[in-house]
C-alpha cells in the first residue's frame, strides 16, 4: 500500500522542560511484592525449549532487564505490562473501530470490552488473586454492539498462571445463530479478532498478547522515540479527528514526548514456529510503563505484513492517580491494503472507559463475563 501523505501532517512536540508523566505503574505494585522480587528467577531453559518465570507476584519482573535473555526480559515486562485491574466499556461509554479497504470504503463497528486482573493485582481496593476463574491470571471479553447484523458476537480469552501447562489462552468466540460458543484452536491466536487488522496476539494495550513460554525474544536497541502520552478526546470523531488517509491523529490531539523505549524482536521459540503468521514482531516498548507503544510485525516470509500503533493516554483516575485512562490504536496492513482504527473513547458522549472502583457493579460478576457457559446471556 502506498500512500501519500497530506501536506498538513504535523508532530507538535513537547517542550523539553516538560517532566515525563509518572504513570501509576508497576512501580508500585513492586513495592507491594517487594518480600518476593528479589526471588524473580528466570529458570534455565527447559528441555522442551519453553522458558519459565518462578515466584512471580506482581508488577514488573525486570525493571532494569540485562544479560543473559535481556530480550526475553523485555518481553516479559511487556507481557506484564500495567493495565488497570478492571477495564470495561459498555453501551453507555462503547470503543468504536472504523475498518477502511484500498477503494475507500468504511465500516464502523462498536464494542464493548471487559478486561481484568484474576491474579497478580496490585491495585488499591482489589484482591491480589479473584476466583471467578481459577487458575487464570487475566481474562479478555469483547462484544460487538454494531452492526446490527453482528451484535452478540462475542470472544472470551482466559490466560493461565502455569504457562507450561497452558502455554496459549484459551479462546472461545459465541455465534449468535447458533447460540453458543466455540472453542478456538490454539492456531486462531493468528485470526483476526471480529475481521479487523489486529490478530489475537495483536489485541491488547501492551503491543503483545501471546505468553511467555513459548516466546523469546533478542534485545536490539534503547531508543529515545516519539509517542502521544497525554491526548484529548479529539480521536472520538472520525474521520474529522484524524489526518486521512493515514489515520494519524491531527496536532489538536496534544503534544508528542520523545520518551525511552526497549526495542525488542520477539518471536516463537523454534520448536513452536510452525505454522505460526509472525516471524518477527518489534516491540517498541516505553521503559516507563512497558506497554508497546509502537509494533512491526513480519509475515513468515520476513516481509512487513503489519505496523500499529498504541496510543497510551495517562490520566488523574481516582483511586489510582496517574495511570492509563484511554487507549487508541491504528493498524495497517501493507499486503492487503487495509487500516483498522481504534479508539477507546469513541462514542458521542467522548466517555472514558471505566475502569476499576468506577466500573459498574454488574461488569464484576465473574460468571458472566468471565465464563464460555454464560456468553450468551447478553441475548436474554
Amino acid at each position: 500500500m502506498c500512500v501519500r501523505s497530506p501536506l498538513k501532517v504535523a508532530i507538535p512536540i513537547a517542550p523539553a522542560s516538560v517532566p515525563v508523566h509518572r504513570w501509576r505503574t508497576a512501580e508500585a505494585a513492586s513495592s507491594a511484592a517487594s518480600s518476593a522480587s528479589c526471588q524473580y528467577r528466570l529458570e534455565e531453559v527447559l528441555p522442551n525449549g519453553h522458558y519459565a518465570l518462578r515466584n512471580y507476584h506482581g508488577g514488573t519482573p525486570f525493571p532494569n532487564p540485562q544479560d543473559p535473555n535481556k530480550g526475553w526480559k523485555v518481553l516479559a515486562n511487556v507481557f506484564w505490562a500495567f493495565q488497570p485491574s478492571v477495564y470495561v466499556q459498555t453501551p453507555n461509554n462503547f470503543g468504536s473501530i472504523w475498518s477502511n479497504d484500498r477503494f475507500g470504503h468504511s465500516k464502523t463497528t462498536t464494542i464493548d470490552v471487559v478486561y481484568r486482573w484474576s491474579d497478580f493485582n496490585t491495585d488499591p481496593g482489589f484482591p491480589v488473586q479473584q476466583t471467578y476463574a481459577p487458575g487464570t491470571w487475566y481474562t479478555e471479553w469483547l462484544m460487538e454492539e454494531t452492526p446490527e447484523e453482528a451484535r452478540y458476537t462475542a470472544s472470551l480469552s482466559l490466560f493461565y498462571v502455569d504457562q507450561e501447562k497452558n502455554p496459549l489462552p484459551d479462546t472461545f468466540a459465541f455465534v449468535p445463530a447458533l447460540r453458543r460458543s466455540l472453542r478456538l484452536a490454539s492456531t486462531a491466536r493468528c485470526s483476526p479478532v471480529f475481521g479487523f487488522d489486529w490478530s489475537y496476539d495483536d489485541a491488547k494495550t501492551n503491543g503483545f498478547n501471546g505468553s511467555t513460554s513459548i516466546y523469546t525474544g533478542d534485545f536490539l536497541a534503547d531508543r529515545e522515540l516519539l509517542t502521544l502520552a497525554h491526548f484529548n478526546q479529539d480521536g472520538a470523531v472520525y474521520p474529522a479527528g484524524y489526518l486521512m488517509p493515514l489515520g494519524f491523529p491531527k496536532p489538536t490531539w496534544g503534544k508528542w514526548e520523545a520518551r525511552s523505549h526497549a526495542v525488542v524482536d520477539v518471536h516463537r521459540i523454534p520448536s513452536e514456529s510452525a505454522g505460526y503468521c509472525y516471524s518477527s514482531r518489534i516491540i517498541y516498548a516505553d521503559r516507563e510503563h512497558w506497554n508497546g507503544n509502537w509494533v512491526d510485525l513480519f509475515d513468515s516470509n520476513k516481509k512487513l505484513w503489519k505496523a500499529i500503533s498504541y496510543f497510551h493516554n495517562a490520566g488523574d483516575v481516582p483511586g489510582l492517580g496517574s495511570s492509563l485512562d484511554g487507549v487508541a490504536s491504528t493498524a495497517m496492513d501493507f499486503q492487503s491494503s487495509h487500516e483498522t482504527v481504534w479508539c477507546g473513547f469513541g462514542n458521542p458522549w467522548k466517555r472514558k472507559p471505566y475502569l476499576d472502583n468506577a466500573v459498574p457493579k454488574q461488569y464484576l460478576i465473574g460468571v458472566q463475563y468471565y465464563s464460555p457457559a454464560t456468553m450468551a446471556l447478553p441475548m436474554r
